[in-house]
């Protein structure tokens, strides 16, 4: 059960209730309050989300079945973007795994969630983008910054208006048909940055390779870290606790022997009303009882 947590339940007055609402998987936000934090919620994502095919880097790089159209379709929230220069092009980006490239540019990311905010107006997809700075196409910290801004503003591309870029954590109401900028590479602007540990905007565990610890190791971090997130319920920072995990081993295989520590935690407290913040997985599709679990989070 975690650290005594379920016995702490009423110590924290979180409510016990049986059933969660129905919702649909592709526009589950749109009925919750507007009022409502991101903060103050349960939102899955995945890990390297484009990497979906071993041709691109082999089974070693390969973390999803799912593209990033399904996974959008099937209620993930989170999408963790890794970038460098797209080959052959003087402005573009490409979606990486280290110095892999995963055959998708970064137009294509913005233009599926272009997609599918304009199809769900009321949801909100938070982006993590990252500066892979890997291999033959890794860009320097200025020209990352040049080409990313050619996305916002360049006529021909124009996805500013599609990004909440604040520098604090929205509102749903404030956030509705928005991509939430996380900023992971070097810059000088006000926006929400990335940690992979503990900043003024996040709470991370993000321990993708043990040093040879076994994946028990992983399992007891990710608990650690829900439990973590369950006694400090009004954070002002965004938790992120990472199912992903390496450690000399498949991410599939990883994420098959990892999948049903999570599933019975989540099933434990699944009359609780909590927010675990983001939970990043590799290959969601291998339990999507677990995603169920998450999302039903947010309706209790």
């Amino acid at each position: 059960m975690g650290v005594g947590a379920a016995a702490g339940a009423a110590a924290l007055g979180l409510p016990n209730v049986a059933n969660a609402a129905s919702w649909s998987s592709r526009n589950w936000m749109s009925s919750l309050p507007d009022s409502r934090s991101l903060t103050r919620m349960t939102i899955p994502g995945t890990h390297d989300t484009c990497s979906n095919n071993a041709n691109n880097g082999t089974m070693w790089a390969k973390c999803h079945n799912w593209s990033i159209w399904d996974q959008l379709e099937r209620g993930i929230r989170f999408v963790d973007i890794r970038l460098n220069g797209l080959q052959g092009t003087a402005n573009e980006m490409g979606v990486y795994h280290g110095s892999w490239y995963q055959d998708i540019r970064y137009q294509d990311v913005l233009n599926a969630c272009d997609n599918h905010l304009r199809n769900n107006p009321r949801e909100v997809i938070i982006m993590r983008v990252k500066n892979e700075n890997a291999g033959g196409q890794a860009l320097g910290a200025a020209e990352f910054r040049r080409r990313f801004n050619f996305y916002l503003d360049h006529p021909s591309m124009n996805f500013r208006p599609r990004f909440w870029t604040n520098p604090s954590w929205p509102t749903l109401g404030q956030a509705r048909g928005k991509i939430v900028l996380v900023a992971d590479f070097a810059n000088p602007w006000t926006v929400l940055q990335w940690s992979s540990g503990w900043n003024s905007f996040f709470r991370t565990q993000d321990i993708w390779d043990g040093n040879g610890q076994g994946i028990q190791f992983k399992r007891d971090k990710i608990i650690e870290w829900f439990d973590h997130a369950y006694f400090n319920q009004n954070a002002a920072e965004m938790y992120v606790n990472h199912t992903s995990y390496a450690n000399g081993v498949w991410p599939s295989t990883n994420a098959s022997n990892i999948f049903p520590t999570v599933r019975y935690y989540l099933d434990q407290r699944k009359t609780q009303r909590i927010n675990f913040g983001i939970v990043p997985m590799d290959f969601p599709d291998y339990d999507t009882e677990v995603l169920r679990l998450l999302i039903d989070k947010n309706f209790i």
